[in-house]
């Protein structure tokens, strides 16, 4: 096996460490590392639940003494400032690792380049861009919340085959069968939060929760809900304090509601108007200051609307069954004011299989 088949492999393996970090260890990005020495892993590790320790260090840890000498495989540059921990470019450094493979730079200008500079200062080979395109996917939550101010979107449709999410009169339980529920607990999990608007909210009083999956971290729920109509009775409501809730209001809100609401335990983050609607960008740019990465959002209609209406979606994930339920049932998604085709959003197919009797088709966002 050649040289750069070898860096592929165990940068395989570290990406599949550091996706066990998904929806864990927000506002930190999810890293793997893979500690190789004379062709054995003597060190593995991932980022721990809520950022720490990091994934160099849990890694090292594991290697001791045979990390001297040896090429240390990272999904990304590793840090090169004082955060709550110390830098895990001195610490690779300390160790006496003899090379460094990483897949990407770190954005964070915190980072950006110093932590390849230390390591290189301090004699250690560093090679990059190995599996690069799959780590981009891997850790694209951090680089947008980074780069761009929000986090990652991925916008979960469950439907009828003729796109409808519930019959005219609501019923919707359960459209898709137990097995793409249950994958739909999965995708949960690898988000930092689920978030529905206000109707459904209402309409479904949902959990929102991972079930059955044993998370370390449940993901945040978050509801849009300009006006804050949302029932003190729900479980939402009642468990805020158990699992939080963040609930996205218009800067109008009555101070009564406001009051009630974080007395049961919910954080409210205030966002600009459009209209008469919450400003989705805003709604993102609120929960990216926050510390959300990639964000799970299960609808309704009009949320998925206003969000694809400003391109704020980057994932497309449809669940389809073989039912239908003609054209007086609920659209999964809302008006969009489109009057010609090319003006319709366009994501690329980048996967497809089934679950059951479903059919499960991921999509990204096109060019």
């Amino acid at each position: 096996m050649s040289g750069a088949a070898i860096d592929i492999r165990y940068m395989k393996l570290a990406l599949s460490l550091g996706r066990r970090g998904m929806g864990q260890v927000w506002p930190n990005p999810a890293v793997g590392c893979v500690i190789v020495r004379d062709g054995r892993v003597v060190g593995r590790g991932w980022t721990q639940p809520r950022g720490r320790p990091h994934a160099e260090v849990e890694a090292l840890a594991r290697a001791g003494a045979a990390a001297r000498g040896a090429t240390a495989y990272v999904t990304l540059e590793p840090c090169a400032h004082h955060g709550k921990t110390p830098p895990c470019a001195d610490a690779l450094v300390k160790a006496g690792v003899g090379r460094v493979v990483a897949a990407l730079e770190d954005t964070d200008p915190r980072v950006a380049g110093q932590g390849f500079a230390r390591l290189r200062a301090a004699g250690i080979e560093v090679v990059t861009g190995v599996c690069a395109e799959e780590a981009a996917r891997d850790h694209a939550g951090f680089f947008h919340r980074t780069d761009l101010g929000r986090p990652f979107v991925t916008l979960k449709l469950a439907s009828s085959f003729d796109g409808r999410i519930a019959t005219a009169s609501g019923e919707s339980q359960w459209i898709t069968g137990p097995g793409a529920r249950r994958l739909v607990h999965a995708m949960r999990m690898r988000h930092d939060a689920v978030m529905v608007g206000a109707g459904t909210a209402r309409a479904d009083d949902p959990a929102l929760t991972v079930r059955d999956m044993g998370v370390a971290r449940q993901p945040v729920r978050v509801v849009v809900s300009r006006h804050l109509d949302l029932p003190l009775m729900s479980g939402l409501a009642r468990t805020a304090r158990q699992v939080p809730v963040w609930l996205c209001h218009g800067p109008d809100v009555d101070r009564e509601k406001l009051r009630t609401w974080e007395d049961l335990g919910a954080k409210l983050i205030a966002c600009r108007l459009v209209g008469r609607s919450l400003d989705a960008a805003s709604v993102l740019e609120g929960l990216g200051t926050a510390g959300l990465t990639r964000v799970f959002c299960e609808g309704g209609g009009a949320l998925a609307a206003s969000l694809l209406q400003a391109d704020l979606v980057d994932e497309l994930v449809g669940m389809t069954a073989g039912v239908v339920l003609g054209a007086e049932g609920r659209p999964a998604i809302g008006a969009l004011g489109i009057g010609r085709l090319a003006e319709a959003p366009r994501f690329r197919l980048r996967d497809v299989r089934t679950s059951g009797p479903d059919l499960v088709h991921v999509w990204e966002k096109g060019e």
